[in-house]
């Protein structure tokens, strides 16, 4: 019997979790040693990484998924091992298996190691940072090439505007189903400049979105220091180590850049476009939406870009942006003062912060609101089903449930 009975449900957060060497095959070779050179200096990859290969961590990891009596566990265990011990979470061969056992009509997958491209896109060095992200939509599609349930999402720099539009081309080649860019904009530009109208093009022609996904915590330092113990406690996540303050942060990057893409008119401009707002939680979505809404009644008789806005900015968001809540977030409650069109499902498997029953919790919450079952259908299915367009072939839109044997 799988996870999920008797109802279609599409995940659209859900992750493979790399070992350290997983893009070193899929590498240009003249910027192989470059790179190697480059993440290995990287602060962040040497505090998560480096200890644990000098102990072999990882060797004995892979070896544990072949052991027999580790590998009889797993379908039990499905969602109780979590990051390296999980099924298929670096064996792309089990990971239909997981899928079978989830029972989810399809899956949206991102990376672990690389969601933040090593900050390469930070660097002066572009034509590393366009490598390692055209290494990591290598591996990645590669690794979802096993099961057309899984699909892949590209990381697409955007710090070299000139340089964008052909990585993403080359990513939907490959087969990429969504395009991921960072939250963050570079020092240069902000994301609603002119210079990556042709990537927005690009996504929208090809009917796939562009997506949003958390790559850690960062918020001013100085928060930390409070004359008082235990405020530094953190909890480690797939996307990093967290807390609650750091929770709380998550959400401000994208907040201005949604805001960017909508007030500068990106999303008028491409009204058939979609954008995931994926592991960003969606406890500030109702109060976002209204202050969109303020801003352009405060606003609008000053600037000119908010009165060429074709509609209401709270409309635009429910017509093109998609956020997936935390199961720790009140679903049910952001449902019913957001709108039906917006929430989808997630797992986050095989990360921790998914925990072992994120359907109970999500649903739990619904019950509570006492939503209506076209709002549920909604979060469970339609809202992925709009927003992956091209990206989910139609057969996989509304499948015949199959349960795990």
């Amino acid at each position: 019997m799988s996870y999920v009975n008797n109802e279609i449900v599409h995940d659209a957060d859900a992750h493979i979790v790399e070992l350290p060497d997983c893009l070193d095959p899929y590498f240009d070779p003249e910027l192989r040693a470059v790179y190697l050179e480059a993440r290995n200096g990287e602060r962040e990859f040497r505090a998560r990484m480096a200890p644990l290969i000098e102990k072999g961590v990882f060797e004995k990891l892979a070896a544990r998924h072949d052991d027999p009596e580790f590998r009889a566990g797993a379908d039990e265990n499905v969602h109780n091992r979590k990051m390296y011990e999980a099924a298929g979470a670096f064996r792309a061969a089990d990971r239909p298996r997981v899928l079978d056992l989830q029972g989810y009509a399809s899956q949206l997958l991102f990376t672990s190691l690389c969601l933040r491209n090593f900050d390469f896109d930070l660097g002066t060095n572009m034509d590393l940072a366009y490598g390692a992200a055209r290494a990591h939509n290598r591996m990645m599609t590669d690794y979802c090439s096993v099961d057309r349930r899984l699909l892949p999402v590209a990381y697409i720099p955007i710090a070299d505007m000139a340089r964008t539009p052909a990585e993403a081309k080359y990513a939907i080649e490959l087969g990429a189903k969504a395009l991921m860019i960072p939250s963050h904009p570079p020092e240069t530009h902000s994301h609603a400049h002119v210079g990556l109208e042709p990537l927005w093009a690009i996504a929208q022609e090809a009917g796939i979105p562009i997506v949003f996904h958390i790559a850690g915590t960062t918020f001013p330092q100085g928060y930390k220091f409070t004359g008082r113990s235990n405020v530094n406690d953190t909890v480690s996540g797939g996307d990093g180590d967290h807390n609650s303050l750091g929770l709380i942060s998550i959400p401000h990057p994208i907040l201005l850049t949604l805001s960017a893409l909508m007030f500068d008119g990106v999303m008028c401009k491409f009204p058939k476009l979609k954008f995931g707002v994926i592991e960003l939680g969606a406890s500030w979505l109702p109060s976002f939406m209204k202050l969109l809404d303020s801003s352009v009644e405060a606003f609008a008789r000053h600037e000119e870009r908010l009165r060429k806005l074709t509609a209401k900015p709270s409309e635009i968001i429910r017509r093109q942006v998609r956020v997936t809540p935390y199961p720790t977030d009140d679903t049910g409650w952001i449902i019913a003062n957001s709108g039906p069109e917006i929430c989808m499902y997630s797992s986050d498997y095989p990360h921790p912060e998914g925990g072992r029953d994120p359907m109970k919790r999500f649903m739990a919450s619904i019950a509570a609101a006492n939503l209506p079952q076209a709002s549920v259908d909604r979060f469970l299915r339609e809202n992925y089903i709009d927003m992956m367009g091209e990206g989910l072939a139609p057969d996989l839109r509304y499948p015949k449930q199959r349960a795990a044997a």
